[in-house]
């Protein structure tokens, strides 16, 4: 037997090994993810000490070691690194315990913090965004923990804190604090759909803008400019504003093209358009004290996408001469991520395509984000960073939940490719 050939016959026992695990702890699994959404964490207002807790007597039972970094005490992150046998390549596992809010309960079929288990799915908010990713990412470090003497080498794990408001305290603190969780590359479990693996994402621009004028009785329009109607009518024109097309970078473009159809099947009709667009989205209006009374303030809130290839001063240009025509208007900046993206035909897309073809049969298509995630940091940097998660359909909506099955196929999806960009 070759050399070559006793390497990928050890590497088979090895993920043959992994397989076996995961199948003997499906019941574990289960019953983690479980308790994992039981341990509510809204976001805001961001209190994450039950679900750090809850990780954290996962890990001690495991014997393995990690440290608290919270710069914000009801906000910590928590991280755990070992090394392989011998020098190599670091990999980042990193995913977020804080939450979207539920509201209200008796809307749910399930409790938003139930976590039950039934019809095949596993039930409440965080479900799918992104307690089983997270999950998916502390059983893998745990898995391969047990195999490091075969790996090559780090690995990291980053459970961390403050994601869901892009907020200071979480992954952003260990980016600019903690170099040592950077790492080589980053593989995340954020719902993206398991036919799609993200290698990049739009970017949100969130811009709070406030009409103001002299306000008088409803009576007697005539005396004032009502400020809700010229707001309704700066909406419109910023949501006119917001229909461009942006060519994509590099070879960016060319991937999208050959994943269009996959793209449409997971994040519905219409999503291929979207991907390359500028998008925007009215989240929040406030105007007005009484039904009879002409508004004096009027405040929208405004979340711009920009896809790949368009920074914000391009928008923020036209927006600025769109204001021209509101002199009533004024406007502050809430918010800002940039657009980002890395290889997306790097090693680690070859893998988890590989990977979820060998165990599904299909390859996942390389798209670009939707919705923004904390993987975009470790692209600011330079490092290579890909989501593979599960459906993102209920992430954010009553009843939020994610099949069992599907779960599972991500926990087997990150352990396996994990191990592999591991090992090489």
């Amino acid at each position: 037997m070759s050399p070559d050939s006793a390497t990928a016959g050890r590497a088979a026992a090895d993920k043959a090994t992994l397989l076996d695990w995961i199948e003997r702890d499906r019941e574990r699994l289960i019953g983690f993810l479980s308790g994992f959404v039981q341990a509510a964490s809204p976001n805001p207002p961001g209190d994450t000490l039950a679900p750090a807790a809850f990780v954290r007597e996962f890990l001690e039972a495991e014997k393995l070691s990690y440290r608290v970094i919270a710069p914000q005490a009801q906000m910590p992150n928590l991280v755990a690194s070992f090394e392989g046998r011998g020098p190599g390549k670091h990999l980042v596992l990193n995913g977020h315990i804080d939450v979207f809010p539920s509201g209200d309960p008796a809307h749910w079929t399930h409790g938003p913090w139930s976590g039950d288990i039934a019809d095949g799915y596993v039930w409440g908010r965080g479900a799918a965004d992104m307690k089983c990713g997270t999950t998916a990412s502390i059983f893998t470090y745990a898995y391969l923990h047990r195999l490091r003497e075969k790996l090559k080498g780090r690995l990291t794990l980053t459970v961390v804190s403050d994601e869901e408001t892009f907020g200071p305290w979480g992954a952003r603190y260990l980016m600019e604090n903690h170099p040592e969780v950077h790492g080589d590359c980053c593989l995340n479990g954020e719902p993206s759909d398991p036919l799609t693996v993200r290698f990049g994402e739009k970017g949100p621009l969130w811009l709070a803008f406030t009409v103001r004028t002299k306000g008088a009785h409803g009576g007697y329009p005539h005396l004032s400019e009502s400020a809700t109607q010229i707001a309704a009518a700066l909406i419109g024109d910023l949501y006119r504003l917001a229909r461009q097309k942006v060519p994509p970078p590099g070879n960016v473009g060319g991937i999208l093209d050959r994943s269009a159809e996959v793209i449409e099947r997971a994040l519905g009709a219409g999503a291929t358009e979207v991907m390359r667009s500028v998008t925007l989205n009215i989240g929040v209006i406030q105007g007005g004290l009484k039904v009879n009374m002409i508004p004096s303030e009027c405040r929208f809130e405004a979340d711009f996408r920009l896809p790949v290839g368009i920074g914000k001063e391009q928008l923020m240009e036209k927006i600025r001469q769109l204001l021209g025509r509101y002199p009533q208007a004024s406007l502050e900046e809430i918010n800002y991520s940039p657009s980002n993206w890395c290889d997306p035909e790097h090693e680690m897309i070859g893998i988890i395509q590989g990977n979820v073809k060998a165990m599904k049969g299909f390859e996942p298509a390389p798209i670009v984000g939707l919705g923004g995630t904390d993987t975009r940091l470790w692209r600011y940097r330079d490092i290579p960073a890909y989501v593979y998660g599960p459906s993102p359909k209920t992430m954010g909506k009553t009843d939020e939940r994610v099949a069992i099955e599907e779960f599972l196929h991500i926990v087997r999806t990150h352990a396996l490719s994990a191990y592999d960009y591991l090992s090489r």
